[in-house]
């Protein structure tokens, strides 16, 4: 008979909050829309631990994953956090906790049109989802990290050639579970406020329009976080917002960066 050397008692009796598993890779299929998408997203899972505890059971964890994605419907799961908490609700059944986090980290493909030739092109963002289950009440928290440009207000105002950079902006909203916010709601809260949004596809009358729009658009990377704060709290009322902005600077060899909450 095996030992269950996990509920010996420690040698010092601290709680632990977060006790788990980081980067486990599964296949992951949702119903976005009424249409299947498959993902393969990496997977943090974390309990609490009870100062009484030595160790958690990491077998029945990852076999409780396991067993909630592959055993729950693809259509069943409209959003990734409707298929963490049913995950949440599997390791119930094994793992005693007062506090578990489920989150996801993967990339987001989404369907756009170039701004000239209205070809379609595919833009591929990156998203994670935590789900956090406390005292029975649940939680979530999304996270979109979108690729943008910039160019320099003050190189535009004393030059003829203001400088332009690749930009990174990500939204952050932490929320009720059932409060409904679609990620791609959030990635365009991010586009918008760049100088320019750029595109994996582009013609030569896009790539013209894109360029004027820059430059026409100078922007500070502090005017890109406040941008996405302002369009993230109309957007979605009652929930706290983060924002962050790192500006890859083309003339210097640091990158610029500016966070803001509301």
């Amino acid at each position: 008979m095996n030992k269950e050397t996990q509920e010996y008692r420690p040698e010092v009796a601290e709680k632990l909050e977060r006790v788990g598993i980081t980067n486990l890779r599964t296949l992951v299929m949702t119903g976005f829309g009424g249409h299947m998408y498959k993902f393969v997203p990496s997977f943090d899972v974390f309990i609490d631990l009870p100062k009484d505890k030595r160790g958690i059971h990491m077998s029945r964890l990852v076999e409780s994953i396991s067993e909630a994605v592959n055993n729950e419907a693809a259509y069943k799961h409209e959003t990734f956090e409707n298929l963490e908490r049913d995950i949440i609700e599997q390791i119930w059944s094994k793992h005693p906790f007062a506090r578990v986090e489920v989150g996801l980290r993967t990339a987001l493909v989404v369907e756009r049109k170039t701004p000239v030739s209205k070809k379609a092109t595919m833009e591929t963002h990156d998203v994670a989802v935590n789900v956090i289950c406390e005292n029975k009440r649940y939680t979530k928290v999304l996270k979109v990290s979108v690729i943008g440009n910039t160019a320099c207000p003050h190189s535009k105002e004393n030059t003829d050639h203001p400088h332009i950079q690749r930009a990174v902006g990500e939204l952050e909203v932490e929320c009720d579970f059932d409060k409904a916010i679609n990620l791609d709601d959030m990635i365009d809260c991010v586009d918008a406020a760049f100088s320019s949004p750029v595109y994996t596809l582009v013609k030569t009358e896009d790539e013209n329009q894109i360029v004027n729009k820059i430059y026409d658009n100078p922007k500070f990377v502090e005017d890109v976080t406040r941008g996405i704060l302002d369009a993230a709290k109309k957007r979605f009322k009652g929930c706290k917002i983060r924002a962050k902005t790192v500006s890859q600077e083309s003339i210097h060899r640091h990158d610029v960066v500016a966070e803001g909450s509301a």
